[in-house]
């Protein structure tokens, strides 16, 4: 359970940094601040739901595609997110698809690098018998 928790906060933690990331790169691309939060559970549940789905459906034609599962995923989610969250938008085609790879892109990278940076010694440490 500690560790369907821990997952999960380091998904939302990475796809705010996504989120953020293509806020100041892309120019087609704005999040209110006050709605951000929204924005990225949005964004994260439409992630974790879908991702399975497309991986069973890309299977079919072959391991090249089940590897486009994730930026799919993430086009979909800025779709959806961009659909019902009011303080977030994306413009352009262009943005749209520097806005998948970028989100998708820094997510990743955050995903790496958010358990080592504390949080992997700290459970380590808890998780050990006293």
């Amino acid at each position: 359970m500690i560790r369907l928790l821990v997952r999960t906060l380091i998904a939302v933690a990475a796809n705010a940094v996504g989120l953020i990331v293509a806020s100041i790169v892309l120019d087609g691309f704005s999040i209110n601040v006050a709605s951000f939060i929204v924005a990225v559970v949005i964004f994260t549940i439409v992630f974790a739901v879908l991702t399975p789905f497309l991986a069973v459906q890309l299977r079919r034609f072959g391991n090249g595609a089940i590897g486009a599962t994730a930026l799919i995923a993430t086009l979909v989610s800025l779709v959806v997110t961009d659909l019902i969250s009011d303080g977030f938008s994306i413009s352009g085609v262009g943005t749209w698809i520097a806005a998948a790879v970028v989100v998708w892109l820094a997510a990743l990278v955050a995903a790496f690098v958010l358990p080592f940076l504390g949080l992997k010694k700290y459970l380590e440490e808890n998780r050990r018998p006293a």
